[in-house]
């Protein structure tokens, strides 16, 4: 009787093996297969960075994706000279009174519109456009200071947007902001030279990142900043060579 039973344990015996190791088999199977589908994810994360160190532990760290564009931003600074000229043609500038009292006061209003032409006063170019707020009356230096935000109209080759302190009694410099047609992405400055308070101004651009040079018409050698200076008469009258294509009027 015992012999009997323990044939049939070691039949029982032979009978699960097979299974035991068939278990273990598809275990490790399913283990590998489990890896090989995790393995690729971690690989294939760009943003993810996985460094290992002698301690076993395992330090995550994100690397910024930071756009290229700034860099190559141009950094060329091209001059660009330019006059301003009120020829009272315009009904510019208009004073609005809003503080409503007898001397210049905050919140006073001005905008104004312009005729430019080229530092050289060889050609009329276009026009400016814009406001300047009153932020406070100087007295003691008998003028105003103003925020000033406007554009520059240069007929087909675009605009340039300013902003900044205009001050009427001296020099000063506001930001290029930006621009459209061969100014899309300026920066940089332009110095404000006040020749007749509100008629006659000089204009010195710091343009960067401008692609490619400025157009030979708009530059030439100026004609240096004074009161007396005026635009020659073939310009004034907008003659068909005195002036740019399609200028802004």
């Amino acid at each position: 009787m015992a012999s009997a039973s323990s044939a049939t344990t070691l039949k029982t015996l032979s009978f699960s093996s097979p299974k035991l190791h068939n278990t273990r088999s598809l275990f490790s199977s399913s283990s590998l297969s489990f890896s090989k589908v995790l393995t690729p994810s971690l690989i294939s994360t760009p943003k993810l960075q996985i460094t290992s160190n002698p301690s076993s532990k395992t330090a995550f760290s994100c690397r910024s994706q930071a756009t290229s564009s700034e860099s190559e931003r141009p950094t060329k600074v091209q001059e660009l000279c330019v006059y301003e000229i009120n020829e009272r043609d315009r009904n510019s500038p208009a004073f609005l009174k809003l503080s409503k009292k007898e001397v210049n006061s905050l919140g006073d209003l001005v905008p104004f519109s312009n005729k430019l032409y080229t530092g050289c006063l060889q050609k009329r170019i276009g026009i400016t456009a814009g406001i300047c707020i009153l932020i406070e009356n100087k007295s003691e230096k008998k003028g105003d200071r103003y925020e000033a935000i406007y554009s520059f109209y240069f007929g087909d080759y675009g605009h340039l947007s300013v902003q900044g302190s205009y001050l009427t009694y001296e020099d000063t410099y506001l930001a290029v902001t930006g621009g459209s047609g061969i100014f899309e992405g300026a920066y940089g400055q332009v110095k404000l030279q006040q020749l007749i308070f509100p008629f006659k101004l000089f204009y010195t651009f710091y343009l960067k990142g401008i692609k490619g040079d400025l157009p030979e018409e708009l530059l030439g050698v100026h004609v240096e900043p004074s009161p007396v200076v005026e635009p020659t008469p073939a310009a004034k009258a907008c003659e068909a060579h005195a002036v740019i294509k399609s200028f802004t009027d």
